[in-house]
């Protein structure tokens, strides 16, 4: 099977995954054939696909024509034979227990197509194992979804012992097709990537706490505040079900051994039916107040016990080529929400110390959790599992820095996963870019954009600077973002920012920094820093004024609303909207425009106006100055030679 030849899916099981993935194909425009064991259940899910995609209208993410044309391409079924029968590709979506999973499979052998390919959602359970009880061993993988399917990005393509290469290409360009981002698994291996480094992840949590080495409020405030993890670690389990992370660890416990063992204290939660938020009580109670986690009482040799638990596993997903490190990586970003990979964040704490980490723990405890993987040693012993800072070495990590011709210099704010909000690390390499731009002979213009067409950039990473802040830390990072902003505002060269998406808080206040901003229709801009209590420390209260006039600037800070791409160009502040799929082209061109323009002149035109300012005699002097350098300058003589030909200039910054 093709990918071109993909017409009609079938979706099996209409529960939360299953109407998750059966909406998400629609929307990509397949004929989706819906199938559950109860009609009611079938009609539920479609009633939540329903729900889902007027949702999606109302919010104006897309018309109400398109959500009711992908509510048509949905058919609710029944009948196993008419649900498979005519389909390209069956995706399995039934719960997770792997007798119930073969049954399926042995009834839908006997209806679907020949070449029709299989793929199952799970989330643990062997590809392989499911493979064999069909009769195409080689057409069938994994293609594990995150929830809520419609919004998580992620999916892990993964293959069976048997599983064709064509069958993996097809099923990833199918993911792509869906909007998501596939990440391809290598080797049938339990949990796969993103719940092989979370569910021990969560199980270490419990054991720390079973064993009276820290408290749960003391772990959630390390996992959650020091480590910059979405949630603490208790509060995961709870949000995904202590009865879902203790079903996965058993499965690992049965078929990769002692390391996985179970802690006890999640055992009593299953067995109390304390399963998290779904039964009002967890390690949490949901019913009074919820997760009250603590921002200050972290400490430092509990994440150095939880980095190195996930750093030995990425060792081990490594030594076993299940997935390279950067794979790994970009999957629990994508799946789990980290601000940064499981490798770099042990890369950043150091392996040497987390090696040591574990084999303390291990000559305490004697328990096999603890031996240290050979992939884990290894990186260690070559300085990271990224190599050690050398010359090879990446030289950013949260931005790209690419010559795209034309004389630009092209910055790409690249934490799609994170909608390419602004982290310290980050704003560093902001700066350290403008710098190595600015300083770059062969660039004339610098383009910024943001990776993904989700968001230019929805701000400051909130979780990772802010959380935990007292009022001086706070007042420092208010100017560092202010000068590494600043810079961008000063940089010699005009700046075009490319907008698609978000645009939000720090987002805004960075596009405010360049000389010319492009946006594509689907672009929201605002400044909703009142909204959390809060006010543009970026530079906003200031730059933002000086573009659309202190009256409009006051209005889209006090209101704290969201505009459209439109509403901001008639403000002033877009030069320019596109097509959602020219705004590559076109902030391109624009940038490209500006870099064969003459760069002496351009530079000089900039600080006469940041100089006029708040002084107009000083913005004229400079102005009267720079118009005096400039006059007998080779630019110039270029200038007039080509106007009298009725040529092109050819200025070369002389």
């Amino acid at each position: 099977m093709d990918f071109e030849d993909i017409e009609t899916v079938a979706v099996l099981g209409a529960g939360n995954m299953g109407h998750g993935i059966a909406e998400v194909a629609a929307l990509a425009g397949y004929e989706v054939r819906m199938r559950d064991i109860k009609d009611e259940f079938v009609q539920s899910g479609y009633d939540n696909i329903e729900w889902s995609l007027n949702k999606l209208a109302e919010k104006d993410q897309l018309t109400q024509d398109e959500a009711d044309a992908a509510l048509d391409r949905v058919t609710p079924l029944v009948d196993v034979a008419e649900a498979v029968g005519d389909v390209d590709v069956v995706i399995e979506a039934v719960p997770e227990k792997m007798e119930i999973k073969k049954d399926v499979y042995t009834d839908v052998e006997e209806h679907a197509p020949d070449e029709a390919i299989f793929a199952t959602n799970t989330s643990s359970l062997s590809i392989t194992e499911l493979s064999e009880v069909t009769e195409r061993p080689e057409q069938f993988c994994g293609m594990h979804f995150f929830n809520p399917p419609v919004r998580m990005q992620l999916v892990e393509v993964i293959t069976g012992a048997h599983t064709s290469d064509e069958t993996l290409d097809t099923i990833e360009q199918l993911a792509e097709d869906f909007g998501k981002s596939p990440v391809r698994v290598r080797k049938d291996s339990p949990g796969f990537i993103v719940n092989r480094i979370l569910v021990p992840l969560m199980n270490e949590a419990c054991w720390i706490v079973h064993d009276d080495v820290a408290s749960i409020a003391e772990v959630d405030s390390t996992t959650k505040f020091d480590m910059g993890l979405p949630m603490g670690s208790f509060e995961l389990s709870d949000q995904v079900g202590n009865d879902v992370g203790l079903h996965v660890l058993e499965y690992m416990h049965e078929v990769l051994g002692e390391p996985y063992a179970p802690c006890p204290l999640l055992e009593q939660k299953v067995e109390a039916e304390e399963l998290g938020k779904k039964t009002g009580k967890g390690f949490y109670d949901y019913e009074n107040g919820g997760a009250d986690i603590p921002t200050d009482a972290g400490r430092e040799d509990v994440e150095h016990r939880l980095l190195a638990v996930m750093a030995n596993e990425v060792g081990k997903l490594v030594e076993n080529d299940v997935a390279p490190v950067a794979d790994i990586d970009e999957a629990v970003m994508l799946g789990g929400g980290f601000p940064e990979g499981p490798a770099k964040l042990a890369d950043k704490a150091g392996l040497e110390t987390l090696v040591e980490t574990l084999e303390a723990v291990h000559d305490e405890t004697g328990e096999e959790r603890y031996e240290v993987a050979d992939g884990l040693r290894e990186a260690a012993e070559s300085g990271g599992f990224y190599g050690s800072d050398d010359e090879d070495a990446a030289e950013f990590e949260n931005i790209t820095v690419s010559y795209p011709g034309e004389m630009v210099g092209h910055i790409e704010l690249d934490r799609p996963h994170r909608m390419n909000t602004v982290s310290p690390d980050l704003l560093a390499e902001l700066g350290e870019a403008i710098d190595l731009l600015s300083e770059d002979d062969e660039v004339r213009s610098i383009l910024l954009t943001g990776a993904g067409d989700k968001a230019f950039s929805a701000g400051a990473d909130v979780q990772s600077m802010a959380s935990n802040a007292t009022p001086l830390e706070a007042v420092e990072l208010s100017k560092n973002g202010q000068e590494t902003f600043g810079k961008l505002e000063e940089c010699p060269m005009p700046v075009v920012a490319g907008i698609d998406g978000y645009a939000l808080g720090g987002g805004m206040e960075l596009a405010t920094c360049a000389d010319l901003r492009v946006a594509s229709e689907r672009s929201e801009l605002g400044q909703p820093e009142h909204n959390l209590g809060l006010l543009p420390g970026w530079g906003g209260t200031v730059r933002l004024a000086n573009i659309v006039g202190e009256g409009r600037a006051k209005e889209i800070i006090f209101t704290a609303e969201r505009y459209d791409a439109a509403e901001m160009a008639d403000f002033g502040f877009v030069n320019e909207v596109v097509g959602n799929d020219e705004l590559d082209d076109r902030a391109f061109e624009l940038a490209a425009d500006l870099a064969a323009g003459p760069p002496v002149a351009q530079r000089y035109t900039k600080r006469a106006m940041h100089a006029g300012r708040d002084d107009t005699d000083a913005g004229l002097e400079v102005e009267s100055q720079a118009f005096g350098h400039l006059i007998g300058t080779e630019d110039v003589m270029e200038g007039i030679t080509a106007f009298m030909g009725d040529g092109e200039p050819n200025f070369e910054g002389k």
